[in-house]
């Protein structure tokens, strides 16, 4: 039997196993379907991405407020270093020591020491000169009780003493803010129907006393009643006050499912780098528009006042005492959102963004070479920089970040200094991976003795 003639083992399936062959309209068909789907991939997670980002971006305001307000009650010392300017500043201390010098005066009847004066000297057979003369000593007396007792109010206001019983004060009173952001009418911050009051009361009790050893008996008669300087007055303070406890709620969460939809906003999208730079544009545009709004909200309250209840400048410095750290914070998201979208740039194949990493690695290149010629080589560690620079370049700015956000409350200043120091050790980090041995720059030596 010819073996060649030997028939082939059936099939498992039952059928022969032939390998199809696409002809070139059904590999063209195939790449075609392959784009459509790529593409439409592609759109869908940009749309989801884009999604996220708006999500994020209209977060942002009210995460920044949220986590201001959560801190700011729930935070003792923070609400003390809140309140503590305004008792050293001139416009508060000067209504605090008007409206106490008012009350201390109106209690001292001048007109009956004048007109009991008048009538014994009238008994005495005195000339009605000299009692015409006694009945004009009203003014001068009076004037001369409120000089005094507003200058021993004054001495009281200004020193360190009133700046401790001030501070300490607000310390006891702290949840008295609570009371006042939940709607409880109780504690030295209260809501009065459409205003928010300040007791003041421990303030008056320390000064009648001081005036009391000073000699002014008739100040012990200063009442208990009218106690309170009223900060605002708002038709809307219910509503208010219901955002502030919601606010309050998601003190907490809110600034995190902010960066967690920012975060996967950038995951999603397939174009990383550009995401990032969007949102770090959309995170400042954001900052800029709560910034807007503290200063048309700054209008609105010092219109709200009237002037005979708080003049302005009191209210001005009241108001901007209250919202200062709230300002800090969204000038701060501010510069670190400009920071991430000039970063993401810089990693951008943009012609600016060429030039400037150019001019970079070339002035690294020149230091590592320097150091190398001065005998500084950094061997296998300076080649393994060079190997691994984006992990290196990523774990300083990952540091950087990680030190951001561990730090309580950090201003402009503090970010400027980390993005000082994460700039100072990428730019050493590069160094020292030019400063690599002979190993790690067997290239360019061949490359120099190549050269004319």
């Amino acid at each position: 039997m010819n073996p060649a003639a030997t028939p082939d083992p059936p099939d498992p399936g039952g059928a022969s196993h032939q390998e199809h062959v696409m002809t070139a309209e059904e590999r063209a068909e195939y790449e075609r379907l392959r784009r459509h789907a790529a593409t439409r991939h592609r759109r869908l997670r940009q749309v989801g991405s884009s999604v996220l980002l708006l999500l994020a971006l209209l977060l942002a305001p009210l995460a920044v407020a949220a986590a201001w307000v959560q801190d700011t009650v729930s935070d003792t010392d923070r609400y003390v270093d809140t309140v503590a300017p305004l008792a050293s500043d001139p416009a508060v201390q000067e209504v605090v020591i008007n409206r106490l010098t008012n009350r201390v005066v109106d209690n001292v009847d001048v007109a009956a020491v004048t007109d009991s004066l008048s009538k014994a000297l009238q008994e005495s057979g005195a000339s009605p000169r000299v009692v015409a003369g006694a009945e004009s000593l009203e003014g001068p007396l009076r004037s001369a009780v409120r000089s005094v007792v507003d200058r021993t109010i004054t001495r009281v206001i200004t020193g360190d003493a009133f700046q401790q019983a001030w501070e300490g004060a607000n310390r006891r009173s702290h949840a008295a803010v609570v009371n006042m952001l939940t709607g409880q009418r109780e504690g030295a911050v209260r809501a009065e129907g459409d205003t928010v009051q300040l007791d003041v009361g421990e303030v008056i009790n320390e000064v009648r006393e001081r005036l009391v050893d000073a000699g002014f008996d008739k100040a012990a008669a200063i009442p208990d009643s009218d106690r309170t300087i009223t900060l605002f007055q708002a038709e809307e303070l219910g509503k208010a006050q219901d955002t502030m406890r919601l606010l309050d709620i998601l003190g907490t969460w809110l600034p995190v499912l902010t960066i967690a939809l920012a975060a996967l906003a950038v995951w999603t999208n397939p174009a990383h780098r550009v995401m990032v730079m969007i949102t770090g544009i959309g995170v400042g545009v954001m900052m800029g528009v709560l910034l807007v709004a503290l200063v048309v909200a700054r209008r609105v309250y010092l219109d709200s006042v009237p002037p005979t209840a708080l003049p302005t400048d009191a209210a001005a410095a009241i108001y901007d005492t209250f919202v200062r750290f709230l300002r800090d914070s969204a000038r701060t998201l501010l510069v670190v959102a400009v920071i991430t979208a000039l970063v993401a740039y810089l990693y951008g194949p943009g012609r600016p963004a060429r030039a400037l990493r150019t001019v970079t690695d070339r002035g690294t290149t020149a230091a590592g070479r320097g150091l190398r010629h001065a005998g500084l080589r950094t061997g296998a560690t300076g080649r393994w920089l060079t190997d691994h620079r984006a992990w290196t370049t990523g774990a300083v700015i990952a540091a950087g970040a990680l030190a951001l956000v561990l730090w309580n409350h950090p201003t402009v200043g503090g970010v400027v200094l980390v993005l000082g120091i994460a700039l100072a050790l990428v730019i050493i980090l590069a160094i020292l991976a030019a400063a690599a041995g002979p190993a790690g720059h067997a290239g360019e030596r061949a490359t120099e003795r190549a050269a004319p």
